[in-house]
């Protein structure tokens, strides 16, 4: 009679690549991040299966909540591969933060996905205090989060990051551009950079020109290139809220893909176009670099990169002056970069041989 075979080896979770005690370690490790986030309405306590926010303690007494989910895209590859971890969690709440306070709502409470292959917690700790971070920057407090360490679905080193946030507006008062009409005044608000999108075309201008990201940049000798690269969104939220709640924004759009061309009809009514004078700002260095790296006709640099505007504001023309001096004492820099005309659902934006490329007059067109 033959012998039974031998008993298996021992399998556990570990073995199989995914160590419990790796996030349990994570989940102390940033316990006092989340809390201090904290915020009517939030106790930010995490380990729970969900996290509750009470939006009567947050001051509301008739919401409409409005959600809002991103991510960071391929300037993750950049962050791995310079060890630059710090500020895209400030990217993730930006991205989604910045898109509701365009509905006029103020972002309440924030949750992240961490997915990698094999969890560094030294890593991830990095990042979700970002994310902290940047809450903190936004007005929400971060309830919760989900930390996935997934073997085998992601490159050595690597990893993915979402984001979820929900806003609140009491209702009536929700931004929908309606009230936008020909006459309105463009106030455009500087970006800090690339932002969260485009950055495709930046690591792929990077790869194929050469640059040697650890040194100073040809436009800026007092940061290396990476670092400019890299900068964090802005996020608008703070210096916005007042000048929503005073009623005197009628409308405003977020320049992330799709640039100023496509992002700006997206709040308009039927019957309205957007006017944008390229000559009303400088280009920024860091643009006028890739700009001139990649060759990229005005017409594509208006519909990929934010082109150095990051937020856009429609306002009755009697209250752009007060509204620009609000927004510039609230530590923002606004310029007037156009206005809205009669004419189709769209935007175009023209240039002369002065303004972003130095090239000859040109226009860029989209119609919604």
């Amino acid at each position: 009679m033959p012998s039974p075979p031998p008993p298996p080896d021992r399998y556990t979770y570990a073995r199989a690549g995914v160590s419990i005690d790796a996030g349990n370690a994570l989940v102390r490790a940033i316990a006092p991040l989340v809390k201090a986030t904290r915020r009517p309405g939030a106790e930010a306590e995490i380990g729970g299966f969900g996290g509750f926010f009470d939006p009567r303690a947050a001051g509301y007494l008739d919401p409409l909540l409005v959600a809002a989910n991103d991510g960071v895209g391929t300037k993750l590859k950049l962050a791995i591969e310079h060890d630059r971890h710090d500020g895209v969690g400030i990217d993730l709440v930006a991205m989604c933060a910045n898109d509701l306070i365009v509905q006029g709502a103020e972002p309440l409470f924030f949750l992240d996905y961490f997915a990698t292959g094999k969890l560094d917690t030294g890593i991830a700790e990095r990042v979700i205090g970002g994310i902290a971070q940047g809450c903190t920057m936004a007005g929400c407090a971060l309830i919760g989060g989900e930390t996935a360490e997934m073997p085998g679905m992601y490159a050595p080193g690597d990893y993915d990051l979402a984001g979820f946030c929900v806003g609140a507006v009491e209702r009536g008062e929700q931004l929908t551009g309606e009230r936008v009409a020909p006459g309105h005044v463009l106030l455009g608000l500087a970006s800090s950079g690339v932002h969260s999108n485009g950055y495709s075309l930046v690591r792929r201008l990077a790869a194929d020109r050469g640059w040697r990201l650890d040194r100073p940049a040809l436009f800026d000798a007092e940061q290396l290139l990476i670092d400019v690269l890299i900068e964090p969104t802005r996020i608008y939220v703070a210096s916005l809220l007042p000048v929503i709640r005073a009623g005197q924004v009628d409308a405003l759009a977020h320049i992330t893909g799709g640039g100023l061309l496509e992002n700006i009809p997206r709040v308009l009514p039927e019957g309205a176009h957007a006017m944008i004078d390229a000559d009303a700002w400088e280009q920024p260095g860091l643009m006028a670099f890739l700009q001139a790296q990649g060759n990229i006709e005005p017409g594509e640099m208006a519909r990929t990169f934010n082109c150095g505007i990051g937020m856009v504001l429609a306002v009755a023309p009697a209250l752009a002056r007060a509204v620009a001096a609000e927004l510039e004492a609230a530590g923002e820099v606004v310029m007037r970069i156009g206005e809205v005309v009669e004419g189709a659902r769209g935007c175009t934006v023209r240039g002369s041989a002065g303004s972003w490329s130095g090239q000859a007059d040109w226009q860029a067109q989209h119609v919604a």
